[in-house]
């Protein structure tokens, strides 16, 4: 993770680092639960889990991505990134536990969603920082608070 740029100083950026930490600590527990032979207990943790990844993909979308996609340079990158959103998404929707290779799908897409956080937080956050204006900001916090009306927002500084 890089912390070179200051992009985690951001409230925004906090609370998107926030959510990604929160939803790797579900795929863990998922994982730790699986790899112990208790789906049962894993399959309760999956609605919480596309819970918290549809609100977190919402706030991204609607704001951060649609103000960043406004620039040619970032939209492919973009592009990609949401593709990742609804193939995981998907694949959240339709997994059965029961099912050793739906196990194993999931295990493989928990591991690609730690690639897909370090695209965010390695490319797309820091160059936020130099792409967005005072007004994208504005439009992207919005976007993050609608997509989550029952939290606060990171305080600034």
């Amino acid at each position: 993770m890089c912390h070179y740029c200051g992009c985690r100083e951001i409230p925004l950026i906090k609370d998107f680092i926030r959510e990604h930490e929160a939803a790797t600590d579900l795929t863990g527990e998922i994982a730790r639960l699986l790899e112990s032979d208790d789906p049962i207990s894993a399959g309760a943790l999956l609605a919480p889990l596309a819970a918290e990844l549809a609100a977190h993909w919402r706030g991204e979308e609607d704001g951060l991505f649609r103000v960043m996609r406004a620039d040619p340079e970032f939209t492919a990158y973009i592009d990609a990134l949401e593709t990742e959103h609804r193939a995981l998404a998907d694949l959240l929707a339709i997994t059965d536990l029961a099912r050793p290779a739906d196990r194993s799908a999931l295990l493989t897409a928990f591991a690609e969603l730690h690639a897909h956080i370090a695209k965010e937080e390695d490319g797309l956050f820091p160059a936020s920082l130099i792409a967005l204006t005072a007004a994208d900001w504005n439009t992207s916090m919005a976007a993050w608070q609608a997509a989550h009306p029952d939290r606060r927002p990171s305080p600034p500084g």
